[in-house]
């Protein structure tokens, strides 16, 4: 299967759509390989490999220009450069969590409130987006 994939077969066995597949290319995470004689582009299963590593890093939270980041560093052996990019990464995922961890305690204060406040017009949830 050396360079034998379409670009349909190549978005196919990575999971992505071929929309997908030129956007990558076009932001230089994936090769564009040249064209053969009929004009189609083969693909190889180095880049099945490397369109799976860029969905991997996404369903670990890195943004596309930290993909580019990892892929750069991928190709060399800088564990460490890596394992700062996870740390920072992580440290950014923990500040999220304790903000929507937060926001979750207060919606549920406020619903608790229209809860208690049955038959009157003024709602606690309103109320408390208006306060200044």
């Amino acid at each position: 299967m050396a360079q034998e994939l379409t670009i349909g077969k190549l978005a196919t066995l990575a999971g992505v759509s071929v929309e997908t597949v030129r956007y990558y290319q076009r932001r230089d995470l994936l090769e564009l390989p040249a064209r053969l004689a009929g004009g189609q582009r083969r693909y190889g299963p180095d880049q099945v490999k490397r369109l799976h590593f860029i969905k991997r890093a996404q369903s670990l939270g890195f943004t596309l220009a930290e993909v580019v980041s990892l892929l750069a560093l991928a190709d060399g052996h800088c564990c460490a450069d890596v394992r700062a990019l996870a740390v920072r990464k992580l440290q950014l995922i923990e500040t999220k969590l304790a903000e929507l961890t937060a926001m979750r305690q207060a919606l549920g204060e406020l619903i608790h409130q229209c809860d208690l406040n049955t038959g009157e017009m003024d709602c606690p949830i309103i109320r408390a987006m208006n306060r200044d």
